[in-house]
C-alpha cells in the first residue's frame, strides 16, 4: 500500500517537517519505495514535484526537504507499487484541469478489476488510481459542465468514492486549490494545530519542532496522513466511509457512508 499526506492551513504553510518524516518511510522506516510526489498550490497555480525513485534516497526529496515553500493546499504521496509499472507517468499526485483549476488527486489502495468507461479524461500511465481520478472527473463534468458550489458537488464526489471502494481498498485526497477533500476505507487520520503552539516530534525522524516559535496565534493548519507521523500528538483515525472538506485548516463538511 502507499501513504498519503495533505495539509489545509488558513496561512501559507510550509509542509517541510511532516514531508521529512514521509519521506523516510519511503524506503527507510518503510516499504514505500516506487515512487513518491508532492503537489503545492499557489493560487491557480501548482508546484508539482515527482521521482519515481525511493524518497529516502531522492535528490528531488531533499531539494523540496531543503525549500520551504509555503502553501495553504498540499497533497503528497509515496508509491508502493501494486497496479502499474515503477515510472513517472504512474507517480501520483496526479493533476487534471476543469473549470479552470488545477484538480490534485493521490490515492492509497487497489482496485481489482476496474475499468471505467472511457471519457473526456484519460489516463496517461496503467494504474488503477489514474483510472479512479479521469473516472471522478469524468463524472464531475458530465453532472456540472460549469463550476457548481461544494454542496452541490459533494454527493457526486461520496457516490463516485463508495463505488470505487466496493471494487477494493479506497483512501484518497483530492484538492482544487480551494478545498481539500479526503475519504478513508481503512485508514486516514488528522490533526488541526491551532493555538496554543506546542512542540511536536516525529516518529521515522529524530526531529522536534516547537511550532509557538513557527506560527502567529491566528494561524490554523491540519495535516491528513496515512499513518500519525507524529509521537507525542494526538492524530484522529478516521473510519472506513468517512469523509471530509477542508478549507484554510477547518473542516467545513464531514460525513461518512
Amino acid at each position: 500500500m502507499c501513504e498519503l499526506l495533505g495539509m489545509s492551513a488558513n496561512v501559507p504553510t510550509d509542509i517541510v517537517f511532516s514531508f521529512t518524516g514521509l519521506m523516510q518511510r519511503g524506503g527507510r522506516t518503510g516499504p514505500h519505495r516506487d515512487g513518491w510526489g508532492i503537489v503545492f498550490y499557489e493560487g491557480r497555480g501548482v508546484r508539482l514535484f515527482q521521482d519515481p525513485a525511493a524518497s529516502a534516497d531522492s535528490e528531488v526529496a531533499r531539494l523540496v526537504q531543503r525549500y520551504p515553500i509555503k502553501s495553504e493546499l498540499v497533497i503528497g504521496h509515496i508509491r508502493q507499487a501494486n497496479v502499474g509499472r515503477i515510472c513517472l507517468a504512474n507517480t501520483h499526485p496526479f493533476v487534471r484541469e476543469l473549470w479552470g483549476h488545477n484538480w490534485c488527486f493521490a490515492h492509497n489502495g487497489q482496485l481489482a478489476d476496474f475499468q471505467p468507461p472511457t471519457g473526456f479524461y484519460r489516463p496517461v500511465g496503467d494504474t488503477d488510481s489514474e483510472r479512479a481520478f479521469c473516472d471522478l472527473l469524468n463524472r464531475v463534468r458530465q453532472a456540472f459542465p460549469e463550476p457548481v458550489a461544494e454542496r452541490e458537488l459533494l454527493p457526486v464526489l461520496v457516490k463516485a468514492c463508495d463505488e470505487y471502494r466496493a471494487k477494493g481498498v479506497f483512501n484518497c485526497l483530492l484538492g482544487n486549490g480551494d478545498w481539500l477533500f479526503s475519504f478513508c476505507t481503512t485508514k486516514l487520520a488528522e490533526i488541526t494545530r491551532r493555538s496554543p503552539f506546542g512542540p511536536a516530534r516525529l516518529k521515522d525522524a529524530d526531529l522536534t519542532v516547537d511550532f509557538q516559535a513557527e506560527t502567529t496565534p491566528n494561524d490554523v493548519v491540519t495535516v491528513l496522513a496515512t499513518e500519525p507521523l507524529t509521537a507525542n500528538e494526538t492524530w484522529i483515525a478516521h473510519r472506513p466511509g468517512e469523509w471530509t472538506l477542508w478549507r484554510l485548516g477547518e473542516c467545513i463538511a464531514r460525513g461518512r457512508v
